[in-house]
């Protein structure tokens, strides 16, 4: 099994931590983590992608883990990310790279490709389709993200605003980092039965973890010390790094606005659970080769939730080695 190696870089204004695996000159491969996550979600990749002969790369997004934390929310917008990850790539020994992307992770995959197709020759996104710069709840493409989210919720909770709601964010999750971790990796995998989860039937101003499905055992997916770890890194950095990426939604629709209704021109692969909440509504699914045309492998893993590449590392591994072949056909 590859090793996993870790190391720092200083790019973009930023010290970021990178964990890597398999041999340097091979073809590189770039994977961004979500929330509430970190390098860790992609350990299983590491070793697959390494052993494949990959030099493949998963750093600690900005605000996470050992990677910088900056304070100000307009340093989480997603020209932002991609600048991170530009620079690491003029770190590396390679002109190219393939960039992936999980939650949060996938956006910045998507723009990536979007924004430097010269660099990032093919794109691979789990969980998160391709949205373009729009509000993802609105047809209003003038009216910015929040009041979408306000405008669609009404009374009802929305977890984003929530999550933009500062210093109550964090103490919900904070207050017990390790439990409130637990609980939703649980609640947003697949194995949650779906009559326990009633985040529907929150109302604004009520916490997001009064929602979720608890587990009496984790399921297999997630150790215990896979949770040790992800709980290890929280309780020391706290999440307003994380909660950040969130706070910077409208800043962002702002700063995207010229690449307003362009298209994914590289080759593409997207994988999803099909109980993932994200993509709930099927037709933003459905409609992903509209803007992503050169959508080779699209694939919805049954019974899987929204911790892809953890819920169901053989498949996801078998997806992205299929695509990194077909393009180098």
């Amino acid at each position: 099994m590859a090793d996993i190696t870790h190391r720092f870089v200083r790019i973009n204004g930023i010290k970021m931590h990178i964990a890597e695996a398999g041999p340097a000159d091979g073809p590189c491969l770039i994977m961004c983590h979500g929330f509430p996550e970190s390098w860790y979600s992609w350990r299983h990749q590491l070793h697959a992608l390494g052993d494949a002969g990959y030099h493949a790369i998963a750093p600690d997004m900005r605000g996470y883990g050992t990677t910088s934390r900056p304070q100000r929310v307009n340093a989480y917008t997603q020209p932002r990310h991609v600048g991170d990850i530009v620079g690491l790539v003029n770190q590396l020994p390679h002109e190219t790279a393939v960039i992936a992307g999980h939650d949060w992770g996938a956006p910045v995959a998507w723009n990536c490709a979007l924004m430097r197709p010269d660099l990032f020759r093919a794109v691979v996104a789990l969980s998160v389709p391709y949205l373009g710069r729009r509000p993802p709840f609105a047809d209003d493409h003038e009216m910015k993200p929040t009041d979408a989210m306000k405008k669609m919720s009404g009374d009802n909770f929305h977890y984003q605003l929530h999550f933009n709601n500062v210093g109550v964010a964090e103490a919900e999750l904070e207050r017990d980092t390790r439990h409130w971790l637990a609980g939703f990796f649980y609640t947003a995998s697949g194995d949650a039965p779906a009559d326990q989860v009633t985040i529907g039937q929150l109302k604004k101003g009520d916490l997001f973890q009064d929602g979720f499905a608890w587990p009496d055992t984790l399921p297999d997916w997630v150790s215990e010390t896979d949770l040790d770890y992800y709980a290890s890194e929280f309780e020391r950095t706290g999440f307003r790094g994380g909660l950040s990426w969130y706070r910077a939604i409208d800043p962002s629709w702002r700063e995207m606005a010229p690449y307003a209704g362009a298209k994914i021109n590289v080759p593409a692969c997207f994988v999803a659970g099909d109980r993932d909440g994200v993509i709930a509504n099927r037709k933003i699914y459905e409609e992903t080769p509209n803007d992503v045309p050169d959508l080779r492998i699209s694939r919805l893993l049954p019974g899987c939730g929204h911790w892809t590449q953890q819920e169901r590392p053989t498949e996801v591994n078998d997806a992205m080695l299929a695509f990194l072949r077909d393009i180098s056909a």
